[in-house]
């Protein structure tokens, strides 16, 4: 009921391209997804083309940042977690509820 309330009162004819550098891809998405990428662009105001490339470009950003974030984290000095002589917290006082 949501989603057909939705679909009528959401104009999605309307797109706007832009061309600088773009690729044109052709994908295939299950009838429940594509209605979700449907609304969604439409509630952001923009295209499911620019949609979709947004959130691969977002997920693309992720794994490249990834090994960066990793690297420099490794790349520390290791650091005493307890000072000399003390004992470290039980595993009940570390998860306790």
């Amino acid at each position: 009921m949501f989603f057909k309330q939705i679909e009528k009162s959401i104009d999605t004819s309307f797109v706007l391209h832009y061309y600088c550098g773009m690729k044109n891809v052709t994908i295939t998405l299950d009838e429940r997804v594509a209605r979700w990428t449907r609304i969604r662009a439409a509630e952001q105001n923009t295209s499911v083309s620019r949609l979709v490339g947004e959130l691969l470009r977002e997920k693309m950003v992720d794994e490249e940042e990834y090994p960066v974030a990793m690297q420099q984290y490794l790349s520390q000095a290791p650091r005493k977690l307890k000072k000399s002589g003390a004992k470290y917290p039980s595993h009940e006082a570390l998860h306790a509820r």
